[in-house]
């Protein structure tokens, strides 16, 4: 793996698109093979190879020419990796923790387009809280640092959320209810 020339990084630190885009050219295969090892899966390292590329353009201007430049790409790549196995773990304990408590096959697109429409519902506030905590399995902490509010409001809000849910297919249900009934 080759070390970029100094000129280059400091002239992509410097707001240089195309010095930037020619370290990406440069090491973008390089990060690529790393995160596909570390991953094991070609399409999640890609998409990791991405938002290494993200943060170390948002990061560069912290480059200090202490190490190496390589060292400190792999290294953004190695947490962005970290992340995006964690992130996985997480939907994985997530499904198999629905899947506990709600054991059902998998859902018909009609059931999909139910979910969908019952999330569509709620107010984007409750959406967003519902999505973190429910489908990304974020805690309520984690949560409430991503959207920069108290954990109390994220509890109230994720209860607020499923109440709302549970109305919905209440209502639903009884009007499934009474279309049978009229038949």
């Amino acid at each position: 793996m080759q070390e970029p020339e100094p000129a280059l990084i400091r002239a992509a630190a410097a707001g240089d698109q195309e010095a930037f885009e020619q370290i990406v050219r440069a090491q973008q295969v390089h990060v690529w093979r790393f995160l596909r090892r570390l991953l094991g899966d070609p399409g999640l390292a890609e998409d990791v190879t991405q938002e290494t590329f993200v943060r170390i353009y948002t990061r560069l201007d912290s480059f200090t020419f202490q190490a190496k430049f390589t060292t400190w790409m792999l290294q953004i790549a190695r947490n962005a990796g970290i992340d995006a196995l964690r992130g996985r773990e997480r939907r994985a304990r997530l499904a198999a923790a629905v899947e506990s408590r709600h054991p059902r096959p998998d859902i018909s697109p009609d059931q999909r387009a139910e979910l969908q429409a019952a999330l569509d519902s709620l107010p984007v506030d409750l959406r967003t809280i519902l999505l973190l905590v429910e489908v990304l399995g974020l805690r309520y902490g984690e949560a409430a640092a991503v959207l920069d509010l108290p954990v109390g409001t994220v509890r109230s809000r994720v209860f607020r959320a499923r109440r709302r849910l549970h109305e919905w297919g209440a209502v639903g249900e009884a009007a499934e209810g009474r279309d049978v009934d009229e038949v």
